[in-house]
């Protein structure tokens, strides 16, 4: 809601990282469920990205407990997002999933969530301080390590890349159509594909759409996901 009136957006740093990086023209799909009619909307695109926001997966879709009072949710976002990733998957749609994204896609094939990673013992705090300026919020946090044989171990230069650290949920249990692609250094998933996909289908709990053209593994991923986006739309 803005006022008193229900609106559909996205950061403008997610638009612009998919014109700048992934070299494609991006649209916004409003949650409005199966109003949207799925299959034909998966039809007319070339790739879905699923961005972060500040809500989060209502815990009554992978059986967690109840969220703590003031969370955030998104009850029509839930219900659109969580058919379409699977549908988008198996039709072969490229997606790429960040942040709440790669929350929705872990439920989406039954994994479950941690609501607060920061309560398990052994975890680090991968919160940010938000009284910190955007730059020092969206700076690097940590190192993970990439998985040898994933895609994002391609993409980069080494196994280890650093990178950001803006949430309180994570992974709990991995979804079992997926791969592990990276973890935190106290064992955290920290990005994943899905195994036996016709397409690119990955997603990342950091957000590499922060200032993308500056970070050379964030371009390139954002680069791959284009690619995708491309040879679909070539083949359609």
């Amino acid at each position: 809601m803005v006022g008193h009136h229900p609106f559909h957006m996205v950061g403008e740093k997610y638009a612009r990282a998919v014109i700048d990086a992934a070299a494609a023209a991006p649209v916004l799909i409003p949650s409005l469920a199966e109003e949207l009619r799925f299959e034909e909307l998966l039809d007319r695109l070339d790739g879905l990205l699923f961005t972060g926001s500040p809500s989060n997966v209502e815990p009554h879709h992978y059986d967690g407990p109840p969220s703590a009072p003031g969370t955030l949710h998104d009850p029509a976002r839930d219900a659109t997002t969580l058919p379409l990733i699977r549908k988008a998957v198996e039709a072969g749609v490229p997606v790429l999933g960040i942040c709440r994204g790669f929350q929705e896609m872990n439920v989406a094939f039954g994994g479950t969530l941690h609501q607060k990673l920061h309560e398990v013992p052994g975890n680090l705090d991968h919160r940010d301080d938000e009284s910190q300026p955007l730059e020092v919020q969206y700076g690097p946090a940590h190192e993970v390590t990439l998985e040898p044989g994933g895609l994002l171990r391609s993409l980069a230069a080494g196994d280890r890349i650093r990178v950001n650290s803006l949430h309180n949920q994570g992974i709990d249990r991995l979804g079992a159509p997926l791969a592990v692609e990276a973890r935190a250094p106290d064992g955290v998933v920290e990005a994943f594909r899905v195994r036996g996909a016709k397409s690119f289908a990955l997603a990342v709990q950091w957000h590499p759409e922060w200032q993308v053209m500056a970070n050379p593994f964030s371009r390139a991923l954002f680069a791959a996901f284009g690619h995708a986006a491309a040879e679909r739309g070539r083949h359609k």
